[in-house]
């Protein structure tokens, strides 16, 4: 699976995850990717992982069937 947007080009963030006797560990979070069908300029489709928040703002033409 990509693990970052080919729009924006959101990937993850890292940072520590703190359990409660303060025990610190390296964590990711990644950010919420979508497999889409995305119509292309010249008319065809393609397949390609797109954040949710690309979705949202229209960003890309989703494919009609």
């Amino acid at each position: 699976m990509a693990k970052s947007c080919e729009v924006c080009g959101k990937g993850y963030q890292k940072g520590h995850k703190i359990s409660h006797a303060h025990n610190v560990s390296l964590k990711r979070w990644y950010p919420n990717l979508q497999r889409v069908r995305v119509q292309l300029s010249n008319g065809g489709t393609k397949r390609q992982w797109i954040c949710t928040s690309c979705i949202q703002k229209g960003k890309i033409t989703k494919r009609t069937a």
